[in-house]
């Protein structure tokens, strides 16, 4: 189904449920839903792990139980990475080849169905295969959903465009933290959150039927099948040099936000519970997560105002500044870990408006999905690859939480360096 010329966005008179608008609906609720299903585990983890191996081998309670529970954490975040690479890869091929709006439908049916069936899974290796399966829907919904809104709204703000998309994953991340409030995740009742990561299967149906696909995109097809596959034009010249930066430049913020930041909820988890306030890894969640919300939405503006190099480099130095204070003066619970919760939630977050913003610019239509899918989510391959080499560091640190945010946070000062790459006038344009 086609846009109509007199529904565009640029049009003087456009009904409330233009196409153009259907397709930022679908797009910003199914990146929001994505979110839920990206922080889920980050809250999960640590509870469903206690119980597999306390059932398994009886170590309930034993101090090594802590340290297992971080190793998990690092295993699942792999999952995590690896399958969002593979599913923005796929997908977003599948974007480019058979349209956007049919893979984006795709993608969110394949994360909230394979969450759902995840409720059933009776040991850690179980959830962990299931979790794979389904962040390959998460990794396909960013470049889709992306191409998608970027295509359809040429004429509108980029930055609001960017910063909107960036928002929304936060905005599940703020709405599964406000659910934990009210429903505290803990060792006997955890599954429940995998339930609710399965509701967003009636949005997908309802995008297979009602979002339009891209104007470009259909006039694309048109013009005759290209010369060479999205994913093979990606990886040679002219291209080739675009998608290695946008691989790099996508790593950094991953890693120091997986692998750093979002370790603040479960050490807000861990402090929690030898204090008995189960309720600290919610009220954690969700102060970080209004700061995020605040920081995607400020990416994109950012990276205009300020120009993609100069932005990348300061939101890469106050994040390192942040978190090194963050994880070295403070503890959960205390004043300045809420207040640094919420700087560090906006500023590191700020990187995932600024991604969007910059990242589509850099590939003509034919290959956007794919490119952005290949940029963004190939550095989860990267990130993945530094976790399992750094997966000693749970014993070293001996459990304590905190201790490995502070030893992973130092990722951001390759985001220094990374910033000198970027060309001094890179501003991709709108795209073509």
């Amino acid at each position: 189904m086609s846009v109509a010329a007199s529904n565009t966005p640029g049009s003087q008179q456009s009904p409330v449920w233009s196409p153009a608008r259907i397709v930022l609906l679908f797009a910003f609720l199914g990146w929001m839903f994505a979110g839920v299903e990206m922080s889920l585990m980050v809250s999960v983890t640590r509870p469903a792990i206690h119980e597999f191996l306390a059932t398994t081998t009886g170590l309930a309670g034993a101090a090594s139980l802590e340290v297992l529970s971080d190793e998990w954490y690092s295993r699942f975040l792999v999952a995590f990475f690896l399958g969002a690479a593979a599913g923005g890869g796929f997908l977003g091929w599948m974007g480019d080849r058979f349209g956007r709006s049919r893979a984006m439908a795709l993608s969110i049916l394949a994360y909230s169905v394979l969450t759902g069936v995840s409720y059933f899974a009776r040991s850690a290796d179980q959830l962990l295969i299931l979790r794979f399966l389904a962040c390959m829907g998460v990794g396909g919904m960013w470049p889709n959903g992306v191409a998608l809104v970027t295509e359809v709204w040429p004429a509108v703000s980029r930055p609001m465009l960017a910063g909107l998309i960036g928002a929304a994953a936060n905005v599940g991340f703020l709405i599964l933290g406000a659910m934990m409030l009210a429903f505290p995740i803990q060792n006997d009742a955890w599954r429940w959150v995998l339930v609710f990561g399965g509701t967003p299967c009636v949005l997908g149906i309802a995008a297979w039927f009602c979002v339009p696909e891209s104007p470009l995109w259909l006039a694309g097809r048109k013009a005759g099948p290209a010369a060479q596959t999205p994913l093979t034009a990606v990886f040679r010249p002219p291209l080739l040099r675009a998608t290695l930066l946008g691989i790099a430049l996508g790593t950094v913020p991953l890693i120091g936000g997986w692998a750093s930041g979002q370790r603040l909820i479960p050490w807000a988890a861990q402090v929690g519970e030898a204090r008995h306030l189960p309720h600290l890894k919610a009220i954690t969640q969700i102060i970080q997560s209004i700061g995020a919300v605040a920081g995607s939405l400020a990416g994109g503006w950012l990276a205009a105002r300020w120009g993609a190099r100069r932005s990348y480099f300061w939101i890469s130095a106050l994040s390192l500044g942040l978190s090194l204070a963050l994880f070295r003066l403070t503890r959960p619970g205390e004043p300045a870990f809420y207040i640094l919760s919420l700087a560090l939630g906006l500023v590191a977050i700020s990187y995932f408006g600024w991604l969007p913003y910059y990242l589509p610019g850099l590939f003509p239509t034919g290959v956007r999905a794919t490119g952005a899918g290949v940029a963004f989510n190939a550095g989860r391959i990267v990130s993945a690859a530094a976790l399992l080499l750094t997966a000693s560091l749970s014993r070293w640190s001996e459990g304590d939480v905190g201790r490995m945010g502070f030893a992973t946070c130092w990722i951001y000062a390759l985001g220094l360096l990374l910033a000198a790459l970027i060309p001094r006038e890179s501003s991709p344009g709108n795209p073509r």
